[in-house]
């Protein structure tokens, strides 16, 4: 009776069950996974936010497939600002990044193709394809003291029905970004097999350290069909408002003529709200704050998380150049899912397995540095007094 695209295993995990049970026994759980920041105790300019969605014209409804044109010219001012050039008519509206996905997938795929997307990183993907009917195949970031694609595994990894080529810039959760050289070797071979890249970039503004290798975005995609994403949920901290974008570069023919495909697709959903629309220029303006606010936070996290490993020889912490996470590399006295399970039982400690992103080897554990600055301090200290006593 149903779509074989929604069989999914919904069977809660054991840390979702033991998550329950704290939840339910009311115990003070401190949760070093918290994603979301209207929850981590960031101060907003409320008033200021409403203003802004307190437009009259959002009283009329005029529906713009790829969006009004003042917002659109609000996103290519928002990359001027950035030293890239995107023209208006190059930018298309979406109610969030997944959404972009969803739309990108129907441009470029028919059922049974492929899209490439990395491992690791956020466990998401297989879920948007599977609802397209388009298969996520992984293709491998290797470690070796920082982070970088396998271009060999990746070109290998390409089949005749390999559509695109999906990357995380900066890594959910490595934060690592790509590199010049990198980006050249990409290119080059979307270009050869002409495959498209798509560019999740919403923790691009959010970095650790300056380097100039580094590659913030990746619009301008030379000979290669690009689309970079982003919105307001990571860069201003608003999730709710429910408002993202891909801007479109590239071969000028190839742009010109999938703009037209995804002003259809998006002129079949119409999904952006008016007011979030015709308030987003005062909103990017406001997420300067909040996402300056953000940066302090992660880094303050980050900074904190490494001073304390200084005592902790058992448990390192991997590569990271940007974005809202930290991965520890923990000792293989217990497999990652138990470690979870002893620190939230024993420690009242959430944190996340390494699985959980689709690491292929243990034991690593996945930490927010959006958390609260106190509740990570003292999240923190448990793990590592746990992690030392063993």
């Amino acid at each position: 009776m149903f779509s074989s695209r929604l069989d999914w295993n919904l069977t809660p995990n054991r840390l979702a069950a033991l998550i329950e049970a704290k939840r339910q026994a009311g115990a003070p759980v401190l949760d070093l996974t918290e994603s979301n920041p209207t929850r981590a105790g960031l101060q907003y300019p409320g008033a200021a936010i409403l203003e802004a969605l307190a437009d009259a014209r959002s009283l009329v409804y005029e529906p713009r497939a790829a969006g009004a044109w003042e917002a659109r010219s609000a996103i290519s001012a928002f990359y001027a600002e950035r030293g890239v050039e995107v023209p208006p008519e190059r930018v298309l509206l979406t109610a969030s990044t997944s959404e972009s996905y969803s739309f990108l997938f129907k441009l470029l795929a028919d059922p049974g193709d492929e899209v490439l997307t990395p491992r690791p990183s956020y466990p998401l993907f297989e879920f948007l394809a599977a609802l397209e009917s388009v298969r996520a195949i992984p293709y491998p970031l290797a470690y070796h003291g920082r982070w970088s694609v396998d271009f060999d595994a990746l070109a290998h990894t390409v089949t005749p029905r390999t559509r695109a080529i999906v990357v995380v810039n900066p890594n959910n959760p490595t934060g690592s970004f790509l590199k010049r050289d990198e980006l050249a070797r990409l290119t080059a071979l979307a270009a050869e097999r002409k495959l498209a890249i798509v560019s999740d970039e919403v923790f691009a503004d959010y970095t650790f350290r300056p380097d100039p290798a580094r590659v913030s975005t990746l619009v301008g995609g030379g000979d290669a069909l690009v689309f970079s994403l982003n919105g307001l949920s990571k860069f201003a901290g608003l999730p709710q408002m429910k408002l993202g974008w891909i801007a479109m570069s590239g071969v000028a023919g190839e742009v010109a003529r999938a703009r037209e495909r995804l002003e259809l697709i998006a002129d079949t959903y119409l999904s952006v709200g008016t007011p979030a629309q015709h308030a987003l220029p005062r909103l990017l303006d406001l997420g300067r704050d909040v996402g300056g606010r953000i940066a302090a936070r992660v880094r303050g996290n980050f900074e904190t998380l490494g001073e304390a490993l200084r005592s902790a020889p058992a448990c390192a912490m991997l590569d990271v150049e940007g974005g809202w996470y930290a991965t520890l590399r923990v000792p293989r006295t217990h497999s990652e899912e138990e470690w979870t399970l002893v620190l939230l039982e024993r420690d009242n400690v959430l944190v996340q397995p390494g699985f959980f992103y689709d690491f292929e080897t243990e034991a690593f554990l996945i930490l927010s540095l959006l958390t609260p600055p106190e509740v990570f301090r003292e999240g923190v200290g448990r793990l590592l007094a746990r992690i030392e006593a063993v």
